[in-house]
C-alpha cells in the first residue's frame, strides 16, 4: 500500500460528499487537514483525483476509476468490523463441537436445544466420532471443544471438566433370562457370546481394562460401531451386550432386555468436556460452555 489508509478514508468522503468542508465535518477534522490528505494522496499516486469548482469538488476520470475500488475496499472493512461486533455480541458466529453418539444423545442435546433458543443466529457444527477422533480434532484446532467419555489419555494441554456420571451395564434378551437375578462372576462372559463396541472407543477400552483386572479376556462374537445396534443385537438373543445404561433403559423398562448383575459392579465413568489451552475458543463457544458448566459445583 503506497499511501496511508486514512488518506483513502478522506478521499472516500470527499468524493461521496463532493465537498472538502462537508468531509471535514463528517470526519471531525479541519478543512486544511482534509486538503492536505487529498494532496498527499494525489502526489503518492501521481494522479489528479479531483477538480476544484466553485461549488466544491468533483472527481476526475482517474478519480472516478479509483473511487470504485476504494469504496469496495472500505465497504468490506466496515462490513468486517460490523460482523466482528455481531460475532462478539452473539448475533452470528459458529460453534464447532466434537462428540460421540453417546455424549450427544445423553448429555449434549438438551444444551444445544437451549443454546439455539437463546442464540438462533449461531451456527452449530457437531463432528460426530469416538473419543480418539474427538481428541484429534481438538489437537488440530478443528473444534472449539469436545464432549467425551472417560477414560481417555490426552496431551498435557488438554483441560478436562467432568459433567455427568455414567455407568456400564451388561444386558441380554429372553434367551439368557435364566441369568437374571443371579450374582455372577465375570468369568462367565468367556462362556457366553458377547456383543461389544469397536476397540477404538473409550467404552470398550474401559471395559477391556476392567475385565483384564479379573484375568478375563473376552473375544466378542460381534463388534459394532454404535451402542444402539448393541441393544438391537441383544434383543435378538445374539449375545450379551455391554452399553452405557441410558441406551438400554427403555428396553429394560419394557422387559425386552434383562440386566445381568455381577458380584463386583463396574466403577462409574463420566462424560467430560475437553478444551485445549493451545486452541482459542470462539466467543459463541465460550457462551455455550458457560451454559453447560453453570450448574457444576
Amino acid at each position: 500500500m503506497s499511501s496511508n489508509l486514512e488518506y483513502y478514508r478522506v478521499f472516500y468522503y470527499v468524493a461521496q460528499l463532493g465537498s472538502i468542508t462537508l468531509a471535514a465535518e463528517k470526519l471531525c477534522i479541519s478543512q486544511p487537514a482534509v486538503s492536505q490528505a487529498v494532496r498527499q494522496l494525489e502526489q503518492s499516486l501521481d494522479s489528479q483525483l479531483f477538480l476544484r469548482t466553485s461549488k466544491g469538488v468533483r472527481l476526475t476520470r482517474e478519480g472516478e476509476f479509483f473511487y470504485g475500488y476504494i469504496k469496495a475496499g472500505l465497504d468490506n472493512i466496515w462490513h468486517g468490523e460490523n460482523m466482528l461486533k455481531r460475532l462478539k455480541d452473539l448475533d452470528t458466529g459458529e460453534v464447532r463441537i466434537g462428540a460421540s453418539d453417546m455424549t450427544l444423545q445423553f448429555y449434549l442435546l438438551p444444551y444445544l436445544e437451549k443454546f439455539h433458543e437463546l442464540y438462533p443466529g449461531i451456527k452449530v457444527t457437531v463432528s460426530n466420532g469416538p473419543t480418539p477422533e474427538t481428541l484429534r480434532f481438538l489437537y488440530e484446532g478443528k473444534i472449539d471443544f469436545g464432549v467425551v467419555s472417560t477414560p481417555f489419555e490426552a496431551k498435557s494441554e488438554v483441560l478436562r471438566t467432568d459433567v455427568k456420571e455414567i455407568r456400564n451395564v451388561f444386558v441380554a434378551g429372553d434367551k439368557f433370562r435364566y441369568l437374571e437375578g443371579k450374582e455372577l462372576n465375570y468369568d462367565i462372559l468367556k462362556e457366553l457370546p458377547c456383543i461389544f463396541l469397536e476397540k477404538n472407543t473409550s467404552t470398550r477400552t474401559f471395559m477391556d481394562d476392567y475385565l483384564a483386572g479379573y484375568g478375563v479376556m473376552v473375544e466378542p462374537e460381534f463388534e459394532l460401531s454404535t451402542s444402539d445396534m448393541i441393544v438391537q443385537f441383544a434383543m435378538r438373543n445374539l449375545g450379551i451386550g455391554c452399553v452405557m445404561s441410558g441406551f438400554a433403559q427403555v428396553e429394560l423398562e419394557k422387559g425386552n432386555l434383562v440386566e445381568l448383575r455381577f458380584r463386583d459392579e463396574m466403577p462409574k465413568r463420566h462424560f467430560s468436556i475437553i478444551t485445549d489451552t493451545k486452541t482459542p475458543v470462539s466467543p459463541a463457544g465460550k457462551r455455550l460452555l458457560q451454559l453447560m458448566t453453570s450448574n457444576i459445583s
